[in-house]
């Protein structure tokens, strides 16, 4: 299976993108598959972290020109529905795939293996931390083939990294360096290529130390309130912290704490 779902430590989950004859490009039925993997991951309350990646030295190309492109265009022009399916598949998978049109509130990490444009830099904006390997490039290429990047970059990007550089990487359409990717704060670190399982593996444990549900309580109200207002941000940002302090692991904390003990978590 070209979409690989595993459990590698203690609360964290591995999906790897198999695809190295496309250089890790997909279709519509791997898209869902990609998907699907979110989809696991985000309702397994045992899987608190993510990392993502790709076989080889290939992160993610984006979609398949020679199927996903055609299939998707054919059916544009008809005016089918993004729910309407194609051989078991929907539309919608792309967009869920790259994490525009799904939301998972648990964090993830990308461990950025080799060249990640289209729909590879699609997917980074839906990341969290993200660590790349010296070989790595980064760009949205779609408008030298006449296409668009409406996966979310045009809407995640300006508000990820600065505008200048966000436009950098819109409008050149050119795929540029991991160093000037660090640059502009699109990633965390770049790391050499036989260490980046190992850093993706360290950044995982440093948040699965935390609370799970404190964990993701806190992306949920980054996420939410990046599309509200100031003052409904912050009702938000109260109404989810009421929640979380009415938890078994709230009370756990201090109590470790007092005890001089390290805390178990319940993710309760």
């Amino acid at each position: 299976m070209p979409v690989h779902y595993d459990v590698v430590g203690e609360h964290i989950a591995k999906i790897t993108i198999d695809r190295p004859e496309t250089r890790n490009a997909l279709d519509l039925r791997h898209f869902r598959d990609l998907a699907g993997a979110w989809c696991r991951f985000r309702d397994d309350p045992d899987d608190w972290v993510a990392i993502i990646t790709g076989v080889g030295r290939n992160f993610m190309a984006g979609a398949d020109l020679k199927t996903y492109i055609p299939e998707v265009t054919a059916l544009r022009r008809r005016g089918g529905s993004d729910d309407e399916e194609i051989d078991g598949c929907r539309l919608r998978d792309g967009t869920d795939a790259v994490l525009r049109t799904l939301t998972v509130y648990k964090p993830i990490i990308a461990a950025v293996n080799g060249p990640c444009v289209a729909g590879g830099m699609e997917l980074l904006g839906g990341t969290d931390i993200r660590i790349a390997t010296d070989h790595a490039v980064f760009g949205l290429m779609e408008p030298k083939r006449g296409l668009f990047a409406g996966g979310g970059s045009t809407v995640r990007l300006p508000r990820q990294i600065a505008y200048p550089a966000a436009m950098e990487f819109l409008l050149t359409a050119e795929a540029l360096p991991a160093t000037r990717a660090l640059d502009v704060g699109l990633l965390n670190e770049i790391v050499p290529e036989d260490q980046l399982w190992d850093r993706a593996l360290d950044w995982a444990r440093r948040i699965t130390s935390n609370a799970p549900l404190a964990v993701q309580a806190t992306k949920e109200s980054v996420l939410r309130g990046a599309a509200l207002g100031v003052e409904e941000a912050l009702e938000v940002e109260s109404t989810i912290s009421h929640r979380i302090f009415a938890t078994d692991d709230a009370r756990e904390g201090p109590l470790a704490f007092s005890e001089k003990r390290p805390p178990v978590w319940r993710g309760r």
